[in-house]
């Protein structure tokens, strides 16, 4: 038997494999949801209320199930999701609804040319009354975050995450503070707009684990949502699609634990590192993708495995989650951006490269 990179208890565990979700959905029961079911703490009841989850989701959101997986991928591996996709595609509803099947608290930040670090991490307020400054939370203060159109506010804001998406906690006036579990981002930006944007700097782009292309749905999931809005869907009203809270943070932090234990062998982890270090000798890359990026990939892959009910990871899960986790971490020669290379091409010609391990 061939040694393995054995998991250790806390470890941190474009398109993803999926399942059904997108834009819209029908009218269904209304009134107040029923807390989720409890979940008894072992991984196989946990797989299970989080693959409702994604049913769940689908009331709601058409023809996205890949965005889905993706984001509950992030989630297991304690990391954080960029979504690209022009306006109008559900993003929003997206991690609404996600939030909503999760039984978990969700705010949505717009960001704005002049948004502040403080309307994100919260501040210090003066209390007359109390003669004294008392720290007001701010809307980071949540398990999921929506940053929407992150590019549109100045590089000091956007930075106001990184210690929030990295640390899991926020400091304010020299005083540390832990944010809720489960967290994560999930920030928005638009790829076709750029007057008036700030492209995030590739140190902050490193920070997110996963970046998933939120496209167009295909004709027939297009003609669903407009019958469903014809039918009377509201999307401002989740409470009468019928998505119910099917999975809660028990759930969640069953999931990540799960997910630690899932086994990778050697030859596995040795084929995650060849990707990796095969992106760094790329002629149209001027830099390749850095140690976090193969931990990255592992972790994804773990998450994919254990939730395709395996406990082991193969190198098709390895392949599958290359360019969600990868692609945006690479940085092109400007030559190769002029000749129309992209971050795809290039990474498809990494993956290629290296031999898949029998």
């Amino acid at each position: 038997m061939s040694d393995a990179f054995v998991p250790r208890h806390g470890d941190t565990p474009s398109e993803v494999p999926g399942d059904p979700s997108g834009d819209s959905s029908g009218p269904g029961p209304t009134g107040p949801h029923p807390a989720p079911p409890a979940v008894s703490g072992t991984g196989a009841d946990a797989r299970t209320a989080l693959n409702a989850v994604r049913e769940e989701v689908a009331k709601v959101v058409v023809g996205q199930d890949g965005v889905v997986t993706g984001l509950l991928i992030a989630l297991l591996a304690r990391g954080h999701v960029l979504l690209e996709g022009v306006p109008g595609v559900a993003k929003t509803l997206l991690v609404r609804s996600l939030a909503a099947a999760l039984d978990l608290d969700t705010r949505r930040v717009q960001f704005t040319p002049d948004l502040m670090p403080g309307d994100i991490t919260g501040s210090l307020v003066y209390e007359q009354h109390h003669d004294a400054f008392a720290f007001r939370e701010g809307p980071v203060f949540t398990n999921l975050l929506l940053a929407d159109e992150i590019n549109r506010t100045p590089p000091k804001t956007q930075a106001a995450l990184l210690e929030a998406m990295a640390e899991r906690q926020v400091t304010v006036e020299g005083l540390s503070r832990m944010l809720p579990t489960p967290f994560l981002v999930a920030a928005t930006q638009n790829p076709v707009e750029y007057e008036g944007t700030y492209p995030l700097p590739e140190a902050q782009l490193d920070r997110f684990l996963l970046k998933l292309h939120v496209g167009l749905p295909d004709r027939d999931d297009e003609i669903e949502v407009l019958r469903r809005h014809a039918s009377g869907f509201d999307p401002a009203d989740l409470t009468s699609t019928g998505v119910r809270p099917v999975a809660g943070a028990d759930a969640v932090a069953a999931a990540s634990l799960a997910v630690a234990g899932v086994a990778v062998s050697r030859e596995v982890g040795e084929y995650t590192v060849d990707v990796v270090r095969a992106t760094r000798s790329l002629p149209s890359v001027a830099l390749g993708v850095s140690p976090r990026g193969a931990t990255a990939l592992l972790a994804t892959s773990r998450a994919w495995a254990w939730l395709d009910g395996r406990d082991f990871v193969t190198p098709d899960d390895v392949k599958a989650l290359a360019h969600p986790t990868l692609a945006h971490r690479l940085v092109l020669r400007t030559e190769a951006e002029l000749d129309g290379v992209t971050a795809r091409d290039a990474l498809d010609g990494a993956v290629g490269s290296v031999a898949v391990p029998r």
